[in-house]
């Protein structure tokens, strides 16, 4: 089965065409990991509701959880503005990242060198990573 046309038209490619690809979790918001997918990748994950994705490295396709355990199951696909990044809403189960943690950005938040703007809701420390406040 081939991508829907329409949809394909919408994408916006690297030189390799490849487009990033976001994945959420549905229940907390949280950005659980960013990917490459591929318009084979998109069509099999959109087929499957399982998340597949594009192996730069390994030149290959893979679905979350094929080998881990780990898998996402896809509620929603959403295209940005500019067509050039797809947003997976998904159920995780178990880590989403390779490392063994939840999410991908399970680290600490970066330094920056001004203070956060009073009111902008930017204070550090506060809430969880990729998560809306």
């Amino acid at each position: 089965m081939a991508l829907d046309p329409d949809l394909a038209t919408r994408l916006k490619r690297n030189a390799d065409g490849l487009f990033t690809a976001v994945a959420q979790e549905r229940s907390t918001g949280t950005v659980l990991m960013v990917a490459w997918m591929d318009d084979v990748a998109l069509e099999r994950t959109l087929s499957t509701r399982k998340g597949t994705y594009y192996s730069r490295s390994r030149q290959e396709y893979w679905v979350k959880g094929e080998t881990s355990g780990h898998s996402q199951y896809v509620h929603d696909a959403r295209l940005d503005c500019d067509g050039d990044t797809v947003l997976l809403v998904v159920d995780q189960v178990g880590a989403a990242c390779h490392t063994g943690n939840h999410s991908c950005f399970d680290t600490e938040s970066l330094t920056f060198g001004i203070d956060a703007a009073p009111g902008s809701g930017a204070d550090a420390g506060r809430g969880s990573p990729g998560t809306a406040e």
